[in-house]
C-alpha cells in the first residue's frame, strides 16, 4: 500500500494508551502495536483476527473492512516467523542511497521520537558525519540525543531559519499537518528532504519547487526493491539463523503445555513423604532419611527427567507412575 493509505491506519503515542483501556472489550489481554512510516501491524492472543482488527481500527481514520481487504493476517507459526523477520529486519527500508556527497553538508533532523532517533544514530553511525541539528516539539529530547551523540540542537521556534542552513533534511515528526510548508523552502538554496513521517508531514506542493527534491517512503520503498539484490546472498544466512530460533521457540512453547502436568507430578512427590504406605515402604529398604536438600534434589532430578521423556516420548497417562518409580529407585539407590 501507499503511503497515504498508511496513513490512515498509522498509530500516535498517545493512541497506544487509549488501545490498552479498550482492550478488555474485545477479550483481549496480551497484545502489542507496532506503527512506523513503513508498517501498522498488531500482534496478540486472540481467538481471531477480527477482535485485533477491530481494536485497532478504533484509533484509526481507516475502517476495519478496508484494513483487512489490504492487510495480510497470520496466525500461528505463519505469524511467529513474520514477527522473526520483522524484528531482524528482513524487511527494513535503507535511505543511504539518497544521502551522497556529504562533506560538509548540513542535516536538519526534525523528531526525536522512536524513528527519529533511531534514523539520527544511523546517520551518525553509517554516515560518519555529526554535522547535524536536531529540532524536537519537545526541546529537552532534542538536547538529550544531541548531548548522547555530539550533535547541536535547535529550539523549534528557530526552524524557519535551520530551515534555511541546511541542505539535508530528515523529517519524523507525527503530526497531523505538515511542519514543513512550500513557504519555508521557496526561494531558498538546493535542498534534499526526506519525510519519514506517515501521514506526510512535508507539504506535497514544496516538491514541486526547482531547488527541492523530496523523497517520502513510498520512493523509499522503490530504492528498497531496487537495492535488494545486493543481499540476496545475506539473507538466506539471516533465514537460517531465524529457523534455528523458531525452532527453540517452538520447542520451549511445546513444553508449556506439560507445566500443569509436570507442576502437579512434583507437589505429588513432595506429598509422598506423608504417605504411610510408602514409608513402610521406604523404611525397609533404607536406614537413614534423606534431607531435605536431598530430598529435592532427588524431586528436581526425577522431573527433569520426564520432562525430557515428554519431549522425546509419547506415553500418555504414564507420567504419574513413571516418576513415582524413578523417585522411589532414587530413595533406595
Amino acid at each position: 500500500t501507499d503511503a497515504d493509505l498508511r496513513g490512515h491506519f498509522s498509530i500516535s503515542s498517545d493512541q497506544y494508551k487509549v488501545l490498552f483501556e479498550l482492550a478488555p472489550q474485545y477479550g483481549l489481554t496480551e497484545f502489542f502495536v507496532i506503527s512506523t512510516c513503513n508498517r501498522t501491524e498488531i500482534y496478540g492472543f486472540a481467538q481471531d483476527a477480527d477482535s485485533l482488527c477491530q481494536l485497532l481500527c478504533t484509533q484509526s481514520q481507516g475502517s476495519v473492512e478496508k484494513f483487512k481487504e489490504i492487510a495480510y493476517i497470520q496466525n500461528g507459526e505463519a505469524a511467529i516467523r513474520h514477527l522473526f523477520d520483522v524484528a531482524t529486519g528482513l524487511d527494513s527500508q535503507y535511505i543511504k542511497e539518497k544521502l551522497t556527497n556529504l562533506k560538509d553538508k548540513k542535516i536538519l533532523l526534525i523528531g526525536t521520537g522512536k524513528i527519529g532517533k533511531n534514523t539520527c544514530k544511523n546517520l551518525v553511525d553509517y554516515l560518519d558525519t555529526n554535522k547535524i541539528t536536531l529540532i524536537n516539539r519537545t526541546p529537552d529530547k532534542a538536547m538529550e540525543l544531541a548531548s548522547e551523540l555530539g550533535l547541536q540542537f535547535a529550539a523549534v521556534e528557530d526552524l524557519a531559519g535551520q530551515i534555511d542552513d541546511a541542505d539535508i533534511i530528515v523529517v519524523a515528526t507525527n503530526a497531523d499537518e505538515p511542519v514543513i510548508l512550500e513557504s519555508h523552502l521557496n526561494g531558498k538554496g538546493a535542498k534534499l528532504i526526506i519525510d519519514l513521517s506517515i501521514p506526510f508531514n512535508v507539504e506535497q506542493s514544496a516538491g514541486l519547487l526547482p531547488n527541492v527534491s523530496l523523497v517520502n517512503v513510498d520512493d523509499l520503498s522503490k530504492i528498497k526493491d531496487a537495492t535488494l539484490h545486493k543481499r540476496q546472498l545475506e539473507v538466506p544466512k539471516a533465514q537460517a539463523i531465524i529457523a534455528e530460533q523458531m525452532e527453540e521457540f517452538l520447542a520451549w512453547h511445546q513444553m508449556r503445555k506439560h507445566v500443569p502436568v509436570l507442576r502437579a507430578i512434583k507437589n505429588r512427590l513432595y506429598s509422598m513423604d506423608n504417605c504411610k504406605l510408602y514409608n513402610n515402604y521406604s523404611s525397609t529398604v533404607t536406614c537413614t532419611s534423606p534431607t531435605k536438600v536431598a530430598n529435592d534434589h532427588s524431586i528436581q532430578k526425577v522431573i527433569n527427567s520426564v520432562a525430557l521423556k515428554m519431549r522425546t516420548q509419547n506415553q500418555r497417562g504414564c507420567d504419574y507412575i513413571n516418576a513415582i518409580n524413578e523417585y522411589i529407585a532414587t530413595r533406595t539407590n
